[in-house]
């Protein structure tokens, strides 16, 4: 095919200085255009020169890089072998600039793991953890295994009742005991089981009974397969050697299978106890037969036990308490765990009677009991020589500031690790506790001010308002005067100016706000109001509220007051 009749080759020959039978074929590939699906003269029977046109319409000269998409001209003075050797094979420099962003680039984490880890073992520090030594409680937790020692005599232990403030040790050593407890029971080979319930999230008594229940439906299933895989061990070895049930408690293999038929129908009776649904009379069956199914001593450890007393009242604690006299092959002990010393006083008498045989007190930790169960806790969680001298007295002198707690302390000293070690320095230091000190006092005001009353959020807001627009010395007056029309805008009840000043006063006892009394002479007296905690976080926290979401947008004008 000569020029003349290729239209659209002798176009692109001309543009890029060469001949159509040598550069047009190319041209097309190049340009990204399919030549087998252009037509023909031949094929349309027509004038070439009208698919010319209609193409030369659709693209304009100007909207091609004639030169990229045919690339350099050989014939051209600046072409470089190069340029032409990357335009015969494109992959080539496409796998180039690949290859050399792989090599020279990193991944997200990678800078991070280019440094030294601080710690050994982290979860060491962590509230779950039960350490396999519990120092300064060596007291407490030789007086409940003296008690609870009767459960490996096949007997009922006492029930136990454990009182002490948070972080004292409460958890850790009864968790600890009980592990003992289950250990030597079975070296022994005695029945003695623990189950553990924190009352704080199972706070009601379907589902204490529900969960209590499922545990011991799943022990008895267990079992049962384990007996019933025995039974067939039996069965085919009778069946090869009639005197191999001898030493057995079967005479033939009639009796192992009326017994493995037995097994199975008690497996078909455990039934499994939905979370809800099942009235609690039902729920309390299938847990007195699940737990009775078989001979053993249960120890219950309610954690927090104050909390399912003060959710549902005592009627689970009555029940437990009383189900000895009904059992026939198991018994049960309780021992309750609680922060609130006094929560047995709105307790019926007779649970209080029972309940309560014996009472252990963890009494705070002192700085330097803190100092030796971090450098304990430390010895195992930290490589050698991450800690400088200072840190564990540190955390044990803020912790030992808060009623002594322990829990505190070790979450002070995990979260300074990780502030060292996201830091990516050598070693923990003093300035890594106090920021870790700082970091855990927002965390704490930010999970108080979350799990406020919807009402004394309101009378924060308005506190928070006040401080924005400049106020200083806020009284009483003037935070019911917001909370007022904070109230209007997102049609919550409006509370009396009294019932407001005893929400402040609740605010003051948390640490959230300071209100102190002044005498104003002949006006009386009033509180004085200010934020003891940062203010954009506080007010972050409130805004996630629901029902205060929307009050960002009808805020209220407070006309600011300065004091001269």
């Amino acid at each position: 095919m000569d020029e003349e009749e290729n239209p659209r080759g002798g176009a692109r020959g001309e543009a890029g200085n060469s001949t159509p039978d040598d550069g047009g074929a190319d041209a097309d590939a190049d340009a990204g255009t399919d030549t087998d699906d252009t037509p023909s003269n031949d094929a349309s029977g027509g004038d070439g020169s009208a698919d010319s046109s209609a193409v030369e319409d659709d693209v304009s000269p100007e909207d091609i890089d004639i030169q990229a998409s045919i690339g350099p001209d050989a014939d051209a003075p600046d072409a470089s072998d190069e340029d032409l050797d990357q335009h015969k094979d494109p992959d080539v420099g496409l796998d180039k600039v690949v290859l050399n962003d792989d090599e020279g680039s990193k991944g997200l984490f990678d800078d991070l793991l280019a440094g030294e880890p601080i710690f050994e073992n982290k979860e060491v520090l962590r509230p779950s953890y039960t350490p396999h030594e519990l120092p300064h409680r060596t007291d407490q937790i030789n007086q409940m295994a003296t008690i609870l020692v009767s459960a490996l005599r096949g007997e009922t232990p006492s029930n136990i009742l454990i009182y002490g403030k948070t972080g004292t040790g409460k958890t850790a050593s009864a968790k600890f005991v009980s592990q003992e407890l289950e250990s030597t029971s079975q070296k022994y080979d005695v029945p003695c089981e623990v189950e553990y319930i924190n009352c704080e999230v199972t706070d009601t008594q379907y589902r204490v009974l529900a969960q209590l229940a499922n545990k011991f439906i799943e022990k008895n299933v267990e079992r049962i397969e384990a007996e019933q895989e025995r039974l067939d061990e039996m069965r085919t070895r009778a069946t090869e050697d009639p005197n191999a049930l001898a030493d057995t408690p079967y005479d033939s293999i009639a009796e192992i299978d009326e017994r493995a038929a037995e097994l199975d129908d008690d497996a078909d009776e455990m039934e499994t106890v939905p979370m809800t649904g099942w009235p609690t009379d039902r729920v309390y069956t299938t847990f007195f037969d699940a737990v009775d199914y078989k001979e053993r001593v249960v120890v219950i450890m309610l954690d927090e036990i104050d909390k399912l007393v003060e959710k549902s009242g005592d009627d689970t604690l009555y029940n437990l308490s009383r189900m000895n006299s009904e059992l026939d092959n198991s018994r049960i002990s309780i021992m309750g765990i609680s922060n609130d010393l006094k929560f047995t006083d709105f307790l019926d008498p007779r649970v209080k009677s029972s309940l309560g045989e014996e009472e252990i007190v963890f009494p705070p930790y002192d700085a330097n009991q803190l100092r030796d169960i971090l450098q304990h806790r430390a010895d195992v969680a930290f490589k050698p020589g991450a800690l400088t001298d200072d840190v564990i007295p540190l955390c044990a002198a803020f912790a030992a500031q808060e009623h002594g707690d322990a829990r505190r302390a070790l979450d002070l000293l995990r979260t300074a690790g990780e502030l060292a070690e996201r830091g990516q320095a050598d070693t923990v230091e003093e300035a890594h506790v106090r920021q870790a000190q700082d970091k855990i006092e927002l965390d704490r005001v930010v999970e108080v001010v979350r799990t406020l009353p919807t009402q004394s959020k309101i009378v924060l807001f308005a506190i928070i308002l006040l401080e924005k627009n400049g106020v200083r010395n806020i009284n009483t007056g003037e935070v019911f005067n917001i909370y007022k029309r904070l109230c209007e805008e997102i049609d919550a009840d409006v509370l009396t100016q009294r019932r407001v000043t005893d929400l402040i006063s609740e605010l003051d006892m948390l640490g959230i706000v300071n209100a102190v009394v002044v005498s104003k002479g002949r006006y009386g007296r009033t509180k004085e109001i200010s934020l003891s905690v940062p203010i954009d976080e506080t007010e972050a926290v409130l805004l996630t509220d629901s029902r205060l979401g929307d009050i960002e947008s009808a805020q209220p004008f407070v006309q600011a007051r300065f004091d001269n």
